[in-house]
């Protein structure tokens, strides 16, 4: 009788032993099977995206081309378009697409980011282009070129690289995009009048040049 109660004993123990064994296994093998479809899945979103923006090769740049115009763009109504047709809301304007979605370094750089520059080099972000992998960004600019394909490296674009930007997450979703803040307000002060000694204001240019093509700042 005790001989029978401590092979049933063993047996349970093996059992159990196995069970625990199988169910370890199992999530062992789950974890890299899902890492991977959340890859494919953000790599199928990219390539979405990429080709959505390619099927407006050629289309012509202008500065201020409204939101949903597909007759002409300029860069941020380009991706703020292309993503939007692929299921992900970013703002309109390149200063406000820079600050959504998660920074990434240029040497981390995937096919669907977002590339932001400063052509002017004046401080202020005015140009934003879709990265392709391998060393290209599609993107529009400058009247007489609009939608092409570049390369980036040793670029202006490059050159005056300030920041990336993932708005495509692991699994394909769309990372959570802020409303845009509306602009602060501000009390109006009337101006002194002139001084009879005062001298003349001195005229400044604003036109400003740049391999960029963006000769009217921001777009």
């Amino acid at each position: 009788m005790n001989n029978t109660k401590k092979n049933h004993f063993g047996k349970t123990l093996v059992g159990i032993s196995l069970s625990l064994s199988v169910a370890f296994s199992g999530s062992m093998l789950l974890t890299p099977q899902s890492a991977h479809a959340a890859t494919v899945s953000s790599s199928s979103v990219a390539n979405n995206v990429i080709s959505t923006g390619k099927h407006f090769l050629g289309v012509r740049y202008q500065f201020g081309a409204s939101s949903g115009r597909t007759d002409a763009f300029d860069c941020s109504s380009f991706t703020q378009y292309v993503f939007k047709q692929n299921g992900i809301s970013i703002p309109r304007s390149s200063r406000q697409q820079a600050g959504v979605g998660t920074a990434v370094s240029k040497s981390q750089l995937q096919a669907g980011d977002l590339i932001f520059s400063d052509t002017n080099r004046d401080g202020t972000i005015n140009h934003v282009g879709i990265y392709m992998g391998n060393g290209q960004i599609l993107h529009t600019y400058r009247v007489g070129i609009g939608v092409t394909i570049s390369n980036f490296a040793g670029s202006t674009w490059d050159r005056t690289f300030v920041t990336a930007r993932r708005v495509i997450a692991g699994g394909g979703q769309a990372v959570a995009v802020p409303a845009p803040q509306p602009a602060p307000q501000h009390s109006y002060k009337p101006a002194k009048p002139a001084s009879k000694h005062s001298s003349q204001p001195k005229r400044v240019s604003s036109n400003r040049s740049s391999e960029g093509g963006n000769q009217q700042g921001e777009h």
